[in-house]
């Protein structure tokens, strides 16, 4: 009877030992997959590349955390724009954080995070150019470089149906454009703008005022129908938020940004309603 009691206490053992260790290496497992982050690293100081090509910036930094937070170590996949949304849908990547604004016609094919940060569309205008504002670009005269893809280029197609719209792959072709006097107006996020003017001083200027009906949320996506991952991104956001992990970006990368829009009445990045 001992022998027999013995025998069912090893085996019992054994079972309870196999289940605990299932659970954990699946556990383990999960914690060490990668979290394959999508985003174009041609936005600084949100994407951007250092100069042996590490990724850097405030979307970098906010992958990480975000990693950190999942228990998942980070793996940023550059990504030229109009690839981001294709590579979750196809599976080659978890996430997009990519300074992507929320709209209806990409949530109609990515699941999107509440809003971590907002923007609106801007102009960085040639020097000679007779454009003041968004008032003036609605005409046959007027030339107007967007980046394909992005809701610049939505924005110009459905506002300014009589402008000449030329469409470039890349925001450094946008800038050239205007520069060099080819285009009048290039449409894009304030920040942008106005780091492009400060290259191109002598033939630019910008106007930071938000285009009507274009401020909108920033959010990451994911593939549609992935809600676990959703609700982890959602209460990363909220804690990191809360814990002022935006606001300390915001001083790392925005501080002379920020000042410039406070002067202007303008929200800054991370004010989100």
């Amino acid at each position: 009877m001992k022998r027999i009691t013995t025998f069912l206490i090893l085996i019992l053992s054994l079972v309870i030992s196999g289940i605990w260790a299932g659970g954990k290496a699946e556990e383990a497992s999960t914690d060490a997959a990668p979290l394959v982050v999508a985003m174009e690293l041609q936005f600084p100081p949100f994407e951007m590349a250092e100069a042996d090509g590490t990724p850097s910036g405030i979307s970098v930094d906010t992958a990480y955390a975000l990693g950190e937070y999942l228990g998942r170590p980070v793996k940023i996949e550059n990504t030229a724009w109009t690839g981001l949304i294709p590579s979750i849908q196809s599976g080659k990547a978890d996430i997009i954080i990519s300074s992507m604004t929320i709209t209806e016609d990409r949530e109609k094919v990515v699941d999107f995070s509440i809003p971590y940060a907002a923007s609106g569309l801007t102009l960085l205008i040639n020097g000679d150019s007779p454009v003041k504002g968004y008032q003036d670009l609605n005409d046959p005269g007027v030339t107007l470089a967007v980046k394909s893809g992005t809701t610049g280029a939505i924005w110009a197609q459905e506002n300014t149906p009589e402008a000449n719209i030329q469409i470039f792959d890349e925001v450094a072709a946008c800038a050239l454009e205007v520069s060099q006097g080819k285009a009048d107006a290039f449409i894009y996020d304030g920040l942008t703008t106005f780091e492009l003017q400060k290259k191109f001083p002598d033939t630019t200027r910008v106007n930071l005022e938000n285009l009507p009906g274009t401020l909108g949320g920033w959010g990451m996506a994911m593939k549609e129908g992935n809600t676990e991952l959703k609700e982890k991104v959602d209460a990363f956001i909220l804690e990191y938020r809360k814990n002022g992990g935006f606001e300390q970006l915001e001083k790392k990368y925005l501080a002379e940004m920020k000042q410039v829009f406070d002067e202007a009445g303008l929200p800054s990045f991370f004010e989100v309603e």
